[in-house]
C-alpha cells in the first residue's frame, strides 16, 4: 500500500492508480476541458449535536450550525454529521474544507421567520441586486460539500407568490384562507402587502423598484436555496434539495463543480422554482440528478443585459449526464440570461417526461452574448407540452404555455450590436419525442439569426411539424416528424435549410 497525505486527509491507495470516475463523459468531447475532481475534504467529523443541537423540528439550531462549521474550518477542515432528526435552523454558511453531510433521515428544515435572513449585494437572474441571505450559502469558499441522503427543506411556501392559474383549486383555497393578499383581478396570491407593491414595479422579473423600502418588501426578496458564489471545488451529492423560495440551486462564478445522484423538487405552481442554475461557472458535472420543479430544471446563464455584459463571465465547459426531469418550464435549457456568453456543453442521455418545453434556448434584443459549440446526444422525451426543441429570440419572461413565443407581427427594423444575443454551432443527435404540441420551433432575430444548427437522427411525434423563421445554415439529417395532418416543413426568412 502507498500513503499520500493531502492537505490533512490520509488517502491510502494501492499500486495500480485508481481510475477516474468521470472518464466516460471525457470520451470523443469535442471541446477541451480539463478533469474536474471532488473537493479534498479531511476526514475529521464532528456531531452537530456536540453542539447543543436538537432535532425535535422546534428548535432554533443556527448556532450550533455555525459553531460546527466554524470549529471544523479552524482545524483545516472535515464533516458535519447531521443526524437522523429534523433540524430548524436559519441560514448556514458554508466555509472551505467542510462538508455538511446528511444521515438518512436527516431532514434540515429553514425557519420562515425573515428576521434571520438579511438583506446583502448579491445577483440574481443576473443582475446585481439586493436580496435575502440564501437558507445555505458560501462565498470565496473552496473545497465545500454537500453530502448524504436526507433532505433539505426551504420552507419556500412561506416566501413565494402563486398564480391561480397554476395552482390546484384546494391550493388555491388554502393560500386564500391562510392570509397574505390578492392581486387586483383576485388572480395571484401574495405572502405580504410589500411584496404585492414589489410586484407591481417589477412587471414580468424579479427586480423591484429602488425607490421601495427594502424591509417592506422583504418578501419579495426571496432568496434561492443554495446559493454558492465565488467557490472554487464544489460537491453536492445524494442530497434531496426542495421547497425552494426562489430557484433551488445558484453556482454562480464558481468552478470545479460536481453536482451527483441529487433530487430536486418544488411544486409544479411554485413562482421560480428552478431546479438547478449554472450561472457564469466553469467545469461543472451534472450527473444522475432528478428534478420535478416549478420552472426550468437544468438552467445555464451567464448574466443579464449590461451587468451581465459588464462581469463578462462566460458558463463553459458543463458535462451534463443521466439526469431526468418529470416537471419543469424546460427540461435543458440555456438562457434567457446569457449576456457573458455560453460554450462547451454536452448533454447526454438525459429524459424528460411531461415537460413544458424539452429543449429550450431563450433571449432577446438587449443581452448581447454568444451561445455556441452546445452538443445534446441521446436525449428521450415524452409528453411534451409545448415544444420539443425550442429557440425563441423573443423571449419576454413568460412561461412557453403563458406566450406563444412568436415575434410580433410588424417588426422594425434593427441593426445588430454588442446587446444582440448570438446562437450558433449548435447540436442535435439521437433525439427521440414520444408526444408534443410542437416539434421544433426556430423564431431568430432578423438581425441576427440562429444559424449553424445540427439535427441528426431525430424522431418527433408531434401535433405540429418544423418551423423555422430567421435562420441560415440548418441540416437537418435522418430526421422524421409525425404530425396527425403529415405537415411539411415551413421556412421563412431563412437561408440554407437543408433536409437529408
Amino acid at each position: 500500500m502507498i500513503a499520500a497525505i493531502v492537505t490533512g486527509t490520509v488517502l491510502f491507495t494501492s499500486g495500480r492508480k485508481k481510475a477516474y470516475e468521470f472518464a466516460g463523459l471525457y470520451q470523443d468531447l469535442p471541446f477541451k476541458m480539463e478533469k474536474v475532481y471532488r473537493p479534498t475534504i479531511p476526514s475529521r467529523t464532528v456531531s452537530l449535536t456536540s453542539f447543543g443541537a436538537v432535532g425535535d423540528g422546534m428548535t432554533l439550531n443556527t448556532d450550533a450550525f455555525a459553531k460546527a462549521i466554524a470549529e471544523l474550518n479552524s482545524k483545516g477542515g472535515g464533516h458535519l454529521i447531521v443526524p437522523e432528526g429534523i433540524w430548524l435552523t436559519g441560514p448556514i454558511t458554508l466555509l472551505s474544507g467542510t462538508d455538511l453531510h446528511l444521515e438518512e433521515n436527516a431532514i434540515i428544515v429553514f425557519s420562515a421567520d425573515q428576521d434571520l435572513y438579511p438583506i446583502i449585494n448579491t445577483n440574481f437572474e443576473g443582475q446585481d441586486m439586493r436580496r435575502c441571505l440564501s437558507p445555505i450559502n458560501a462565498l470565496g469558499q473552496k473545497n465545500i460539500s454537500i453530502t448524504g441522503k436526507g433532505i433539505i427543506d426551504g420552507n419556500g411556501d412561506k416566501w413565494r407568490e402563486v398564480k391561480k392559474q397554476n395552482a390546484p383549486p384546494k391550493v388555491w383555497k388554502d393560500l386564500v384562507k391562510s392570509g397574505g393578499v390578492l392581486s387586483d383581478k383576485q388572480d395571484v396570491w401574495f405572502p405580504d402587502e410589500g411584496y404585492k407593491a414589489a410586484r407591481a414595479t417589477s412587471g414580468n422579473f424579479n427586480k423591484p423598484a429602488a425607490s421601495l423600502d427594502e424591509n417592506y418588501i422583504k418578501t419579495f426578496l426571496r432568496p434561492v436555496l443554495v446559493s454558492i458564489r465565488e467557490c472554487e471545488g464544489v460537491l453536492l451529492e445524494g442530497v434531496t434539495f426542495q421547497n425552494s423560495p426562489a430557484w433551488n440551486i445558484h453556482p454562480l462564478f464558481s468552478r470545479n463543480i460536481i453536482v451527483k445522484d441529487i433530487i430536486v423538487r418544488n411544486p409544479y405552481y411554485a413562482t421560480n422554482g428552478d431546479g438547478i442554475d449554472i450561472d457564469a461557472c466553469e467545469n461543472v458535472i451534472l450527473q444522475g440528478a432528478t428534478f420535478d420543479v416549478g420552472d426550468d430544471a437544468i438552467c445555464i446563464k451567464s448574466g443579464k443585459d449590461e451587468d451581465g455584459r459588464r462581469h463578462g463571465v462566460p458558463c463553459r465547459n458543463l458535462l451534463i449526464d443521466r439526469c431526468t426531469v418529470y416537471h419543469g418550464h424546460g427540461g435543458f435549457v440555456i438562457g434567457s440570461e446569457m449576456s457573458g456568453g455560453v460554450e462547451n456543453i454536452k448533454v447526454t442521455r438525459n429524459v424528460y417526461l411531461g415537460t413544458d418545453v424539452g429543449l429550450r434556448f431563450k433571449s432577446t434584443r438587449g443581452r448581447g452574448g454568444v451561445v455556441r459549440n452546445i452538443w445534446m446526444d441521446d436525449i428521450k422525451m415524452k409528453d411534451i407540452i409545448a415544444n420539443a426543441v425550442i429557440f425563441n429570440l423573443f423571449y419576454a419572461g413568460k412561461a412557453v404555455t403563458e406566450a406563444n413565443g412568436e415575434s410580433p407581427a410588424k417588426e422594425p427594423e434593427y441593426k445588430a450590436d454588442i446587446t444582440t444575443p448570438e446562437f450558433c454551432g449548435i447540436h442535435f443527435s439521437n433525439i427521440v419525442c414520444n408526444g408534443a404540441a410542437s416539434a421544433i420551433f426556430i423564431n431568430g432575430l432578423p438581425e441576427k439569426p440562429v444559424r449553424d444548427l445540427t439535427f441528426r437522427n431525430v424522431a418527433i411525434s408531434a401535433d405540429k411539424g418544423i418551423e423555422i423563421n430567421e435562420a441560415c445554415d440548418i441540416v437537418f439529417e435522418r430526421v422524421s416528424v409525425k404530425t396527425p395532418g403529415g405537415d411539411a416543413p415551413k421556412v421563412t426568412n431563412s437561408e440554407r435549410v437543408t433536409f437529408k
